[in-house]
C-alpha cells in the first residue's frame, strides 16, 4: 500500500488555543495538536499537511486544492463549521472522506453551534473529545484505508 497523505484543515481562532477559553478549550495549543497529528501518521507511514487560517477563502480554496494529491481531510472548521454554505459546497466536490473535528461537544453549548454545515458531507464525526479528536480522526482514516483498502 502507497503512503496516505492527509490534510488537515483549522478554522478561525484555532491558532489561538492554549490561551484562548482554556476552561473551554484546555492548555494544549494547535502546535501541540500538530505534533500529536504528525507523530500518529508516522506510526502509518502516512503524511500529514497541517493548517490553520481565520479566512473561509483560503480555507475554501485548500479544500478546492484537496482534488488531487490527497486521500483524506480532517477538518474542524471552528465557526464556520455553522455559518459556511460555501465551505458545505466546496466539501461536496472531493471525492476523498472528510471527517469533521471539534475539540468541544457543540451539542452540549449554545443553540446556535448544534448546526453544522460539514456533518452531511462528513464520513464520520468527532467531536468533545478535546484534542485528542484529531489523533482519532487520523486514525478513523488511516485504520479504514488499511483494512478495507479504501474508506
Amino acid at each position: 500500500m502507497s503512503s496516505q497523505n492527509i490534510l488537515v484543515l483549522n478554522g478561525p481562532n484555532l491558532n489561538l488555543l492554549g490561551t484562548r477559553e482554556p476552561e473551554i478549550y484546555g492548555a494544549t495549543t494547535l502546535a501541540d495538536i500538530e505534533t500529536m497529528c504528525r507523530a500518529e501518521a508516522a506510526k502509518s507511514g502516512a503524511e500529514i499537511d497541517f493548517r490553520q487560517s481565520n479566512s473561509e477563502v483560503e480555507l475554501i480554496e485548500w479544500i478546492q486544492g484537496a482534488r488531487t494529491g490527497f486521500d483524506g481531510l480532517v477538518i474542524n472548521a471552528a465557526a464556520y463549521t455553522h455559518t459556511s454554505v460555501a465551505i458545505h459546497d466546496a466539501l461536496k466536490m472531493l471525492d476523498i472522506p472528510v471527517v469533521e473535528v471539534h475539540i468541544t461537544n457543540p451539542h452540549a453549548r449554545e443553540p446556535f453551534r448544534h448546526t453544522s454545515y460539514i456533518s452531511p458531507i462528513a464520513k464520520a464525526v468527532i467531536a468533545g473529545c478535546g484534542a485528542r479528536g484529531y489523533v482519532f480522526a487520523l486514525q478513523y482514516l488511516l485504520n479504514s484505508s488499511i483494512q478495507s483498502g479504501n474508506v
